[in-house]
């Protein structure tokens, strides 16, 4: 053989071990991001579990309170009926998916703002216990939102970087959409006592 087909042959040989090295590590980081997703998707079906108790609790103390309840189950319910798959996260879909989770988030405020016309409940050890949780699990979203958006981050960074951007493109490595704010959360509530 001659050493110009030598140097041909372990050129692509460096090239096809490039390649499959950079396919790999895309396969990896967007795996990675299916698997932020899914840990969002965990924490928000726990706070889900949580409503119902915390719902049924408050409903022995203010059975007046019926339309807040109505609401707070409405929203959980739509919530959950909404499913996002990771492989097919769209802007569009994850803005859709986090509207309904927002609604619950707001729903749960007003629940827990009739807490204080009830001096009994709020001294309840079980609803104690339900609030305590909800708080943990919304921290909890929050960490998993931040981890998903950092997975994602490193996931476009890697599909966006020449010379791996041309993998991204001929082997089908979409860019995946970030969390976003909500819409007035620029502006912090105003507290009056």
């Amino acid at each position: 053989m001659k050493k110009s087909t030598i140097v041909i042959i372990g050129v692509i040989v460096v090239v096809v071990i490039w390649g499959i090295t950079a396919y790999n590590g895309l396969v990896t980081q967007e795996e990675n991001v299916d698997n932020q997703w899914a840990n969002v998707e965990t924490q928000y079906q726990r706070r889900a579990d949580l409503i119902p108790n915390l719902v049924n609790t408050v409903k022995g103390y203010a059975s007046h309170e019926q339309e807040t309840l109505e609401g707070v189950v409405q929203a959980r319910s739509q919530a959950t009926q909404i499913k996002v798959d990771a492989a097919d996260l769209t802007p569009e879909k994850l803005a859709e998916y986090q509207e309904a989770q927002g609604a619950v988030t707001s729903a749960l405020g007003k629940l827990l703002a009739i807490t204080e016309n009830y001096p009994d409940l709020k001294a309840n050890q079980n609803f104690l216990e339900l609030q305590a949780q909800l708080e943990g699990t919304e921290n909890r979203i929050t960490v998993a939102r931040k981890d998903f958006n950092d997975t994602a981050k490193e996931y476009n960074i890697a599909i966006r970087r020449f010379p791996k951007s041309i993998f991204a493109s001929l082997f089908g490595f979409d860019k995946k959409p970030y969390f976003e704010a909500d819409a007035g959360a620029e502006k912090a509530p105003t507290v009056q006592f």
